[in-house]
């Protein structure tokens, strides 16, 4: 694992009905989800780190906090960016935005720690 502060990830989608909160229960409105917001700030710290973790090496979230701030309507395209903000040992911590074209919709930051995934694998399924 070769894990540095500053490695940074983006994702970008449009806002469509399987994203809203209608659709995963969370809500009864057609706008993005907080769920689905969390899963693309989470998608985006593993494409920051995938390319540098050793063979074998995965990375599981252990710590959420999160500001969803404004509304995102079908149709609305959104971006999430990430930077990878501390590395201590395995535990690495994130900072999260997401924004539309006008706004911020949401921040917040996630940790994750690194395991070996077939050890992972076994403790989980016992």
């Amino acid at each position: 694992m070769t894990l540095v502060p500053g490695l940074r990830a983006q994702l970008l989608i449009m806002v469509e009905m399987e994203d809203t909160a209608k659709k995963l229960g969370s809500g009864d409105v057609p706008v993005l989800a907080t769920p689905r917001l969390l899963a693309l700030a989470e998608a985006a710290t593993l494409r920051a780190i995938e390319r540098h973790l050793a063979p074998g090496e995965t990375s599981v979230g252990t710590r959420v906090e999160l500001e969803h701030t404004a509304a995102s309507p079908l149709g609305t395209h959104v971006q999430v960016g990430v930077e990878l903000t501390e590395v201590d040992g395995r535990r690495l911590v994130f900072a999260f935005e997401a924004h539309d074209r006008r706004t911020v919709v949401g921040k917040g930051t996630m940790e994750r720690v690194v395991v070996d995934r077939a050890r992972f694998m076994a403790r989980a399924t016992r």
